[in-house]
């Protein structure tokens, strides 16, 4: 059901939205059509690649997202869902867990047998269709290697089941066609501006250079037979900033709140707000060392109604919500790559989700976008404005 048939209540709530039960077949029929004839596999990582041997992750303590690449895509295809589909293959296969959202991963993999394979020689070469069920993304690599290969795939990290029945039970096309009135409603933008207002009476702006870009979509569909790579769940419009100035506020892993000084594009300081002065000047520390960790590659906008999950990678689709992400963008077709970075490990795609229940420190009391001689506000404390909401109706 597409956003502009469901009740106001349900778009501003959307915890009581029902979703249909999970069903693999229609999310990869959907998805990747045309399915029939493609070799597909399943990638995971383990930090722990011996356990892939006899599955043996499955016997292991932890491996949530693991386990359920096992039991709900592995044996989902086995038990009839490749036939179903037209597909061949159906293997699993695990490479080294990077520890790092979007960093290049190692080309070894192991298959059930323990045996070691090249990722450049032995499957991307060999496999129509990838999905790739892990810990950390791989939506960047992967990327860059459909091109290379000529492969279709879905990168799925922090899979849960809350994610199983609500982001990933949706109905793609639909999720698609919201994507696109929300991206025209957004494109062309000459720039955004963010408003943090702050638990102690202090509002942030930040302000962001789009130059009059074309707009981007996660959508979820990579349909037809060009080489491309869906970030599931989808849902999402998004930029690549050309410049940026401001402040904005972070919460870090630990619970500890900063202002971040952002200019000409990059994160420059970050100052204490409350919580451990040490996580800051660690931070800082690495701004320093490795300027490039700072700089900004991504102002994204969630367009669906979603339940939050737990895990970013679904609860930044949400209607309503909004998130910057440092590092590397180029699989967004920006121009930070990997080799700019100092170390290898600092290569990461990082994102910062602004969402109630992530940041409820403070509110994202307006977002507003400029364009041409028009200036439309996007989003009023976590709720998409009137303006998207109409262009959803539209």
């Amino acid at each position: 059901m597409s956003v502009a048939a469901l009740a106001p209540e349900i778009i501003h709530n959307p915890e009581n939205r029902e979703f249909p039960e999970f069903d693999l077949e229609r999310l990869l029929g959907t998805v990747f059509d045309p399915t029939e004839g493609c070799h597909c596999c399943i990638l995971i990582d383990l930090d722990d690649v011996s356990l892939m041997e006899g599955y043996g992750f499955l016997d292991a303590e932890g491996h949530e997202v693991q386990k359920k690449a096992y039991e709900e895509f592995y044996l989902g295809l086995k038990d009839g869902g490749l036939s179903a589909l037209g597909m061949t293959g159906g293997d699993m296969f695990a490479f080294r867990m990077t520890h790092g959202s979007n960093l290049d991963m190692q080309d070894d993999c192991y298959d059930v047998a323990g045996d070691v394979l090249s990722l450049d020689e032995d499957i991307y070469p060999d496999y129509d269709l990838i999905l790739c069920i892990s810990t950390f993304s791989a939506t960047a690599p992967l990327t860059a290697k459909c091109k290379e290969f000529g492969f279709r795939g879905a990168t799925m990290h922090n899979l849960n089941d809350v994610i199983l029945n609500s982001g990933l039970a949706v109905n793609y096309d639909e999720v698609s066609a919201d994507a696109e009135k929300l991206r025209l409603a957004m494109t062309g933008a000459d720039s955004v501006e963010i408003d943090f207002a702050l638990e102690d009476g202090r509002v942030l702006t930040a302000w962001l250079g789009l130059d009059n870009q074309e707009a981007q979509k996660s959508h979820g569909l990579c349909k037809g037979h060009q080489p491309d790579v869906a970030n599931l769940p989808a849902g999402e419009v998004y930029f690549v900033p050309v410049d940026a100035n401001g402040q904005f506020p972070m919460k870090y892993e630990d619970g500890t709140l900063g202002v971040l000084d952002v200019e000409n594009r990059s994160i420059v300081r970050s100052t204490l707000i409350e919580g451990d002065q040490g996580t800051i000047d660690a931070h800082n520390e690495r701004l320093a060392d490795d300027p490039m960790t700072g700089t900004l590659g991504e102002l994204g906008f969630g367009t669906q109604v979603l339940p939050v999950s737990g895990a970013d990678i679904q609860d930044e689709k949400v209607l309503g919500t909004c998130h910057l992400a440092t590092g590397r963008d180029d699989h967004l077709g920006g121009d930070i790559v990997p080799d700019m970075f100092k170390k290898h490990e600092n290569s990461t795609h990082d994102d910062i989700l602004f969402a109630p229940h992530k940041t409820p420190n403070f509110n994202i009391s307006q977002v507003r976008m400029k364009r041409g001689n028009r200036e439309e506000i996007l989003i009023e404390n976590f709720r998409a404005s009137e303006y998207l909401l109409n262009a959803l109706r539209s």
